[in-house]
């Protein structure tokens, strides 16, 4: 049984939230359906990519974008199901007013491809 149903979106740390919004709604011609300060949403058909840049950080050489996914089941069955095959969550389940994120480690320790897991508050 998948503990995944599918893709969610996908976050990618920015060091100038404006700059970005720019390239990819004015070059790229892809709408910005969100702002939030340093956080932007942007629609790519099937795919949101969200802008972060609350921590601009991320955009240098040691980070990444982050692939969050549907999990299959609940937020809780599905780290049970993943831990059960060897994945490590280090931080648990972290709340925020959008919904709840756990930030998982593949099994190699493979640190520069880091994925979390999202289901919406309800």
């Amino acid at each position: 049984m998948s503990s995944i149903k599918g893709l969610a979106n996908v976050w990618v740390p920015v060091q100038d939230t404006d700059r970005a919004v720019d390239f990819y709604e004015n070059i790229l011609g892809l709408p910005v359906v969100k702002r939030d300060g340093p956080w932007a949403e942007v629609d790519a058909g099937d795919l949101t990519i969200g802008l972060n840049g609350r921590e601009p950080e991320g955009a240098q050489s040691g980070g990444g974008p982050v692939i969050t996914f549907q999990p299959e089941g609940g937020l809780e069955n599905t780290i049970s199901s993943l831990q059960e095959q060897g994945v490590e969550f280090p931080a648990g389940i972290s709340e925020h007013d959008w919904g709840r994120i756990a930030t998982l480690e593949t099994i190699r320790n493979y640190k520069t491809s880091v994925a979390s897991i999202r289901c919406s508050v309800g």
